[in-house]
């Protein structure tokens, strides 16, 4: 009986120097202020990150795009919604999910090479499919799959060893899964206990890849739908407790994120800064998850030249990848990236850690972002051997190319700088030209400012988002083309005010129309992706021949601050081959 009460007496003088050890390596959760500190240097951090990587990647890399030998339309990470494939169907997905040619150590070098500063993976998507090891859940890749192991973790850890930030991308509202989570309703009835899926599984979930995967920079949330305020706060609380420096994107929902999160390729009009720091998710192709047969590939110039106009609007440039069920991002993808990479390699110094262009852009001849002492004009469509630059009044020091360091000669005319530039762009995609100044912080005329919009403004078809699977761009004539029907994701030009525009606008549209394919219907609307789309004008095509003209169209369109996205498409074939360069917006005044 004295050795049992010693033995007792002994394991729980052990168990409470273990918990005093526990609880002294355990500090108490930051307060607010404390949170708010660390977010908002974490807030700078990403800033300077300016490029980051999206990775999709799940079950739904097997149909590829396809299911019982149909083409399925849309995103290929929604090929479960879109089928309304019922859960016990899909599951038997993860019995041949095996993707042995995974390599953190790859993707991750690639990203390095790209020159991104920053990884975003699908750790669940609206599949409900965990991509790590969950307790919370047997629906995941080491339980439920042959492959049996965590790629999150050899990922994790190689981006750790390259300096590359980590984070992961959960769908916290949408589980087609759960039958208390939203978007089933195909297998479950419409009756949704939101809590019960917040308790089961978010919240451990969420726990889980904030405990096992390292020091997380953001975790990247979607969708908040049917979740109250008081859930959501419960969600950040539980991020910032865990790790007070994670950031949370605005699609966290009811205004609880860190940054925004523009719609998915939404990018602004023009510099946009009144909301704070924001993020464009963009995709390399028409999808997000895997599609064998999406070979709609964007262009290295168009990419380049995006990246340089988000960074001089003031954000950051997500761009996704998806890789096979073999765990292979394709080829294409590498090709693109390393491409980018090699441009970074020469002219990075006009993204990482650059502030937002001081001016409001005229056009899509160039963009600017701005470092101390320097303003860096990235010339993303070659003007010819003459370059006229309005509006700077800061004296300039020095002009040269940043890729070659070859001084650019120039001279004062008023209000304007005219730049001697060779016959052709010393870089193909975007040549980036070094003002030194005299001053700290670019001084900018009036009437040049960003935000003074003038009464006519060009919104021209490459800065707007080309929506649908085959509408395309062409660089030669600088239009948009091939707007054909169809019945879900119709080939439209989209684009984003993002508050910079209010007021009533006339409208002039620039375009070319062979004459046998004049006499469609064009229509401009405005409105968001989940609001009514406002009438605004319809036209009867008219043609020109082939050539390129600027007609004023019938009627007036309005467009306020809370204005989501302004819409060009065809009404049915005829037309659908017009070639849209850009609309010219009048604002009316009274």
């Amino acid at each position: 009986m004295e050795r049992k009460t010693a033995n007792v007496i002994v394991i729980a003088l052990g168990l409470s120097f273990l918990f005093a050890g526990a609880c002294s390596t355990s500090p108490p959760p930051p307060d607010e202020s404390e949170i708010q500190k660390r977010t908002a240097e974490a807030l700078k951090r990403f800033d300077d990150m300016k490029f980051g990587m999206f990775i999709h990647w799940g079950l739904y890399a097997i149909p590829a795009g396809e299911w019982k030998g149909k083409y399925v339309r849309g995103i290929g990470e929604w090929i479960m919604f879109r089928e309304k494939i019922p859960v016990a169907e899909y599951e038997k997905l993860a019995e041949q999910f095996n993707p042995v040619k995974f390599s953190g150590d790859e993707w991750a070098q690639l990203a390095q090479d790209a020159g991104m500063r920053y990884m975003v993976i699908t750790s669940k998507h609206h599949d409900g499919f965990a991509m790590f090891h969950s307790k919370a859940s047997p629906y995941n890749i080491v339980d439920a799959t042959p492959y049996g192991k965590d790629p999150m973790k050899e990922l994790s850890a190689a981006c750790a060893r390259r300096g590359i930030a980590f984070g992961f991308y959960y769908s916290q509202d949408q589980d087609w899964h759960e039958p208390n989570a939203r978007g089933n309703t195909w297998d479950f009835p419409e009756e949704r206990n939101p809590e019960i899926y917040l308790r089961n599984k978010v919240f451990p979930q969420v726990e889980e890849i904030l405990s096992n995967y390292g020091k997380l920079a953001l975790i990247w949330f979607d969708t908040p739908g049917i979740l109250s305020e008081a859930q959501v706060t419960e969600l950040r609380d539980l991020v910032k407790r865990l790790q007070p420096d994670c950031l949370l994107n605005s699609r966290i929902g009811h205004g609880k994120g860190d940054y925004i999160q523009t719609g998915d390729n939404a990018i602004p009009i023009q510099v946009y800064t009144k909301d704070g720091k924001w993020e464009v998710p963009a995709t390399l192709n028409d999808t997000w998850g895997y599609k064998k047969n999406d070979h709609h590939w964007k262009d290295p110039r168009d990419l380049i030249g995006k990246l340089a106009d988000i960074v001089s609007k003031g954000g950051n440039y997500l761009l996704n990848v998806g890789p096979t069920a073999e765990g292979v991002i394709p080829k294409p993808s590498q090709d693109i990236l390393r491409t980018m990479g090699k441009w970074l390699e020469a002219n990075g110094e006009s993204i990482y850690g650059a502030s937002p262009s001081p001016f409001y852009f005229p056009d899509i001849t160039w963009r600017a972002t701005v470092k101390p002492g320097k303003l860096y004009l990235h010339i993303l469509n070659w003007p010819g051997k003459k370059f006229r630059f309005e509006g700077l009044e800061s004296e300039v020091k020095r002009a040269y190319f940043l890729a070659n360091g070859d001084e650019v000669p120039f001279r004062r005319d008023g209000a304007a700088l005219i730049f001697d530039l060779p016959a052709q762009p010393v870089d193909p995609y975007d040549t980036v030209l070094v003002l030194e100044l005299a001053d700290e912080t670019p001084r900018v005329a009036d009437g040049y400012r960003a935000g003074q919009l003038p009464d006519r403004m060009d919104l021209y078809a490459w800065a707007a988002r080309l929506r649908g699977e085959e509408i395309r761009y062409d660089f030669d004539t600088l239009s948009a083309t091939n707007f054909v029907p169809a019945e879900q994701f119709a080939n439209e030009l989209w684009w984003y005010p993002y508050g910079a525009l209010d007021g009533e606008y006339e409208v002039e549209l620039t375009y070319a129309c062979d004459n046998a394919e004049a006499g469609g219907t064009l229509r401009l609307a405005t409105g968001g992706r989940r609001t009514p789309r406002k009438s605004g004008i319809e036209w009867k095509v008219s043609a020109t021949g082939g050539k390129f003209v600027t007609r004023k169209l019938p009627g007036k369109i309005t467009v306020d601050p809370k204005t989501g996205m302004i819409i060009l498409g065809i009404d049915g074939e005829q037309s659908s081959g017009i070639r849209v360069r850009k609309i010219t917006l009048i604002r009316q005044t009274v």
